[in-house]
């Protein structure tokens, strides 16, 4: 016994080890899938053969550039053709692809820029401005390449070099920078921090490729979908689903204008059967008017993440021919680590609402992810009583490296051997995970906790809600209540005491809102509410 213990001669090999990385589901896909096509674009249809190409030489072209390994390039760029080929044309050069928040001010891109260091930056016409602000004010700002987009309106401006005219003169024969190991840097996504400063998320090769195969068999894929981009590249890279396309022979349709209308018409006219979204997409598709929609005949399999979906929500849209798969996750963790897993023989038979309520629970880890679930403030299990709160803790490969230069707050992050998600959280007696709310979120009125979450899905289970966001308003009396900032669909009306009263029958006195404000809500560019700036209207209400 015991002769397994004499491991003489059994090493890692060329032949027997390579490093994971995103990167070679191209390469294969380039030969294997040669004649599919890859992405569509408006009249921008390239194969899987021209798709490499097309990434080989942007690789080229910025090496010869003067891009080496470990350089960061950036981006400014919608879901379009030349962003999908920097997540493979960029690494495959060795550089850290750098996807910047298009909707991000001048301050925060130049910091961005100055922060990561970026060598060179890829801007779409639209944003040309808001990166030559930026630039302007480093001493040593990145070189711009200008890709235009005369289609959607936003033709060379001629400033820059333009990003057809390098890809075309570029080497076509260049030999992709493979990682030596799969530890090393892939790309760097800024926090969309609501306070202070953005932190620099760095991702690994590995992290991706393990998310990009946890997907594959959570999101129930088969060979060749069409799946349409609309979770923006520079949202943790867009959940990383540009990088899995090639994995499976899919094609991508890119959303440069994310609209009813346009996911709408993708569907019928692409077959789209795949999609990504945050709730608030979900709800725009729910409330497109009769002219916005067409007919289709498959099924839509979509996965939903970015703030819990109002159940009212789920339901109607379920309604319109689109099956939902709720997500989460963070920029920390590459997008999304938990799916709610649903069990047909336990509640197949539920009636439609309790259905929606199952169906909005954050649920159980991915299966690359190691172990996720809910701690109190010992770091101790919380019960699985569906009521006790703790904060989501999370374990696995889809986790970052951590934050660039920032040393105190990646340890801060990772201390007790997990990721310390600052997302408050139930779990239910079968394990799957429900969000209470953000901490900071957290309402506390009179000593009693109240989740912001809870009284957003009753206030958006009325017709007459478009979008609802609750948060505390200081008070002399409780501390803080609950104050609703809801946007009303078009052409309803509807009081403040109707509404108040509509709450109160499902909801207890003292979580019901106090007060209702009606007004468009402040959205981030992925579609989050961004309660910080609500608050600040709050308190001086």
């Amino acid at each position: 016994m015991g002769w397994m213990r004499d491991e003489t001669g059994l090493d890692k090999c060329a032949a027997n080890y390579v490093p994971l990385t995103p990167l070679s589901h191209l390469r294969r896909a380039a030969d294997v899938f040669a004649g599919r096509i890859a992405v569509v674009h408006g009249d921008h249809r390239v194969t899987y053969a021209q798709y490499y190409d097309r990434c080989t030489r942007l690789a080229s072209a910025l090496a010869a550039m003067g891009v080496k390994s470990g350089d960061v390039v950036a981006t400014l760029l919608p879901n379009t053709p030349a962003q999908a080929e920097a997540h493979f044309g960029v690494p495959a050069c060795g550089a850290v692809l750098n996807t910047i928040n298009t909707r991000l001010d001048v301050d925060t891109v130049t910091y961005i820029f100055d922060h990561g260091g970026a060598s060179v930056v890829l801007v779409d016409t639209q944003f040309i401005e808001l990166a030559e602000a930026a630039a302007a004010r480093l001493e040593t700002p990145p070189h711009v390449i200008e890709v235009p987009d005369a289609a959607a309106g936003f033709p060379a401006t001629g400033r820059h070099p333009a990003y057809e005219d390098i890809i075309a003169a570029a080497d076509p024969v260049f030999e992709w920078h493979m990682p030596q190991d799969e530890w090393e840097s892939l790309a760097l996504n800024y926090t969309s921090g609501t306070t202070g400063r953005p932190k620099g998320v760095v991702y690994h090769h590995r992290g991706a490729y393990l998310m990009t195969m946890g997907t594959v068999v959570s999101w129930r894929m088969v060979l060749h979908p069409v799946f349409m981009q609309i979770v923006p590249l520079f949202h943790c890279n867009g959940w990383n689903h540009t990088w899995l396309m090639p994995l499976i022979g899919g094609t991508l349709v890119c959303a440069r204008d994310i609209t009813a209308k346009a996911i709408f018409d993708a569907i019928a006219d692409e077959g789209v059967t795949h999609f990504g979204g945050a709730p608030i997409v979900l709800n725009m598709m729910v409330n497109a008017s009769a002219d916005e929609r067409r007919e289709f005949s498959h099924l839509v399999e979509v996965v939903t993440a970015g703030a819990p979906p109002a159940p009212a929500t789920l339901g109607k849209f379920e309604a319109l021919g689109f099956n939902v798969t709720h997500v989460y996750g963070l920029t920390e963790t590459y997008g999304h680590v938990t799916e709610c897993i649903w069990r047909e023989e336990e509640w197949g038979t539920l009636d439609k609402p309790a259905r929606a309520a199952v169906k909005s629970r954050q649920g159980v880890a991915y299966p690359m992810m190691e172990h996720i679930t809910v701690l109190d403030a010992k770091m101790a299990q919380v019960p699985r009583d569906a009521t006790t709160q703790g904060e989501i803790m999370i374990r696995g490969n889809s986790v970052m490296k951590g934050y660039l230069k920032n040393p105190s707050a990646t340890q801060e992050a990772f201390s007790g051997g997990y990721f310390h998600s600052g997302d408050i959280a139930v779990q239910h007696p079968d394990g799957y995970i429900q969000i209470s709310d953000r901490a900071k979120d957290i309402i506390i009125s009179g000593g009693e906790n109240i989740s912001s979450v809870e009284v957003e899905a009753t206030l958006m289970a009325h017709d007459a809600v478009m979008l609802a966001a609750v948060v505390a308003k200081p008070d002399d009396k409780w501390g803080e209540v609950p104050c609703a900032f809801v946007e009303l669909k078009a052409g309803v009306e509807i009081d403040e005491a109707t509404l108040i009263a509509f709450t109160r029958e499902t909801l207890a006195g003292f979580k019901a809102p106090k007060r209702v404000v009606f007004q468009e809500l402040p959205k981030t560019s992925t579609g989050k509410i961004q309660k910080f700036e609500l608050r600040k209207l709050a308190a001086a209400l």
